[in-house]
């Protein structure tokens, strides 16, 4: 689908955006015998991972495709999966094969926001959606947290932050595998992510679109093209970072952090004011953040992060949610981004976000 290039172009894009947030409310986004794509657009991945990922897919019955440099080595750099063009490429022909219907993310690591400046947005642009109008699908978490970012600047289609196929969660977890399946084969209206645990911070109620990923990378990002502060995006705040548009609700979850430095993320979004301008603040999992100080030895109460999150938003008059389960947690759950959704947080109970259908919603 080719977006006019005059100055009709804003309201072009505002109507194939809205619509391409409702595509997925009652049609899946795959059936068996799509193409999907395979790419390592950030870490290499081993053996197991890349031999699992094939007969996973393949098992759903996809066609799977695995991109040409997948198992490369980049020449300077051994935690890169292959240089920076040839991952480009890779990502780049993956999205723009006219029967691809997913872009799935092999693994993280680092590597995918190496890749974003040297991307035609445009051309990425034309070929963003199936020929029955449905948009294309990018899948994958952590590092790729920066295509999230950049598919919902640049795209506006929505894309699923969920495990990836390469990673050995997929192997061990016993959640994982069919929570990713059933949000790759089954519709999303209605469909709720929440988990025992899960906890509020700052009771309230939001209908707003779903934003964010791995912490540290958006706080990385700030200032870049597809993640702008509220200021350079001219918004005039009531919520949202984008006028006109329902307010954002920012998913935030990171790993292998210390808690002083979780800290810092959340400073250098509050100062830019990318956390004035959201709607909700829904914390994920925090795995393997070691709740301590710098200098300290002893870890500091569990409940750390969550008087950090309090800190950070807990006076803006937004709801504020811990724990609710996606990220890198063993059993992490899967969650979309760039659709609209409800949460609930009570003060006693349980926080719920639910996926809801932009047409059905007055």
């Amino acid at each position: 689908m080719s977006l006019p290039s005059t100055a009709a172009s804003t309201s072009a894009t505002t109507s194939t955006t809205a619509e391409a947030r409702a595509a997925f409310a009652h049609r899946a986004p795959l059936a068996p015998g799509d193409r999907v794509w395979v790419v390592a657009p950030s870490g290499r991945t081993d053996d197991a991972g890349f031999d699992h990922a094939q007969q996973v897919l393949t098992q759903w019955g996809l066609d799977v495709r695995m991109a040409p440099h997948i198992r490369d080595a980049h020449p300077r750099a051994g935690y890169l999966a292959g240089a920076d063009d040839d991952r480009r490429a890779d990502l780049v022909d993956a999205w723009c094969d006219p029967e691809t219907a997913a872009v799935i993310c092999l693994r993280g690591g680092y590597g995918a926001m190496r890749l974003l400046d040297g991307i035609d947005w445009d051309v990425m642009r034309e070929h963003a959606f199936r020929p029955d109008g449905r948009p294309k699908l990018l899948t994958g978490s952590s590092d790729v947290t920066a295509l999230h970012r950049a598919w919902e600047h640049h795209l506006g289609v929505p894309t699923l932050h969920c495990p990836m196929v390469g990673n050995a969660v997929f192997r061990t977890s016993a959640v994982i595998p069919d929570d990713v399946r059933s949000w790759l084969f089954e519709p999303w209206a209605g469909r709720t992510v929440t988990r025992p645990g899960a906890h509020t911070l700052v009771p309230g109620a939001v209908t707003g679109l779903t934003t964010g990923g791995n912490l540290s990378l958006l706080a990385g990002s700030l200032g870049a093209p597809e993640n702008p502060a509220p200021a350079d995006a001219g918004s005039a705040g009531a919520g949202s970072a984008y006028p006109g548009e329902s307010p954002r609700i920012a998913l935030l979850e990171d790993v292998d952090e210390d808690l002083y430095r979780l800290d810092g993320f959340l400073l250098q979004l509050q100062r830019a004011g990318w956390l004035d301008a959201l709607g909700a603040l829904v914390g994920g999992s925090w795995q393997d953040c070691a709740r301590k100080e710098p200098g300290k030895q002893e870890a500091e109460p569990l409940d750390a992060i969550d008087a950090l999150l309090r800190e950070a938003a807990g006076h803006l008059g937004i709801p504020v949610v811990s724990e609710l389960g996606f990220g890198h947690d063993p059993d992490a759950l899967t969650v979309p981004l760039g659709v609209l959704a409800h949460l609930e947080a009570p003060e006693a109970g349980t926080p719920v976000l639910t996926i809801l259908d932009p047409k059905e919603v007055a």
